[in-house]
């Protein structure tokens, strides 16, 4: 089986301003490491559909989804707060973007692809029930966790997150739920300015300090996670893959490279391949240097390929 890749062209129409570090040019940069690569090609292709209301208000409140589809503006940028903002396209990108998720768990549960990786966005992981912010406004992770929980019938299932910054959106959703497991590594004390002391037996944050590395990051997802996943048995695993903890990243402080996202990759493929039959859906969340990003992101989805 492929590995599947999904993204949309409404994707790249949302845009919060010429000067933000969130821009379209994102998606293209990694599309374009991958057709560099000669990756591309052996790829699975599909474009995301729109999430359904009945997806989103499995992890987002109604009124929520109310406000934010009657603050589209009909042109210019209406700022959901400091950082997070709409234009005419983002509700549709930001519907394709939880959309593409859920196509992915489709995929995978239905044994069309072994793994998938969705290139959209806006991201997702900042996202909670309630509340857009962090560049996020639907949380597309949470919005697949719930579709595996409720359409698939899973009874467990683990998202891996190593974006810099904490999921804090992804924590609030699922804080009481035992059924899906967090697993988080991110710079701490740093936005979102939480985390450190939040987790339970299914969420389990492991705060980096600035200025670690690999190293770092390594033993805590052996110490930590890895464990944690052991005892879980996920029968799916997704991943928020931030590639801003990347030392060329001037987002934040920590120093990633591309070794690690390959080794981390190469950890959670073991664990389901043990657990899961191999089942993993992987969508873009943090990374704004964007060689840095492209770099990143095609040494994990080399190896989620197996190519």
């Amino acid at each position: 089986m492929q590995t599947a890749y999904i993204s949309h062209p409404l994707c790249l129409k949302h845009d919060m301003g010429a000067h933000h570090p969130e821009s379209p040019a994102r998606i293209h940069a990694i599309e374009d490491q991958l057709i560099a690569a000669g990756l591309m090609d052996y790829l699975q292709r599909h474009d995301a559909p729109a999430a359904t209301r009945e997806q989103l208000l499995r992890v987002h409140d109604e009124d929520y989804l109310a406000s934010i589809e009657s603050s589209v503006p009909l042109q210019g940028i209406v700022h959901l707060d400091g950082d997070t903002a709409l234009n005419p396209f983002s509700y549709q990108a930001a519907l394709r973007a939880a959309g593409a998720v859920v196509l992915g768990v489709d995929l995978v549960m239905s044994g069309q692809a072994e793994n998938v990786f969705c290139n959209v966005r806006p991201p997702g992981h900042h996202a909670e029930r309630a509340r857009a912010m962090g560049f996020c406004i639907f949380n597309n992770v949470a919005a697949g966790a719930a579709h595996a929980l409720a359409h698939h019938g899973l009874q467990r299932v683990a998202i891996a997150d190593f974006d810099v910054h904490h999921g804090n959106g992804t924590e609030n959703i699922f804080h009481d739920e035992p059924r899906v497991m967090l697993c988080s590594t991110f710079q701490h004390p740093f936005y979102p300015y939480c985390g450190a002391d939040s987790g339970n037996d299914h969420i389990i944050n492991v705060p980096l300090a600035a200025r670690s590395g690999g190293e770092e990051f390594r033993a805590a997802v052996m110490q930590y996670w890895l464990p944690a996943l052991e005892r879980f048995q996920p029968e799916l695993l997704l991943i928020s893959a931030g590639f801003d903890a990347h030392r060329d990243d001037d987002m934040a402080m920590l120093n990633l490279t591309e070794p690690d996202y390959a080794w981390v990759t190469e950890m959670l493929k073991r664990v389901a391949e043990k657990y899961s039959r191999g089942r993993i859906v992987s969508a873009l969340e943090g990374g704004y240097e964007l060689h840095a990003l492209a770099r990143s992101a095609l040494a994990h989805i080399k190896v989620l390929s197996g190519l």
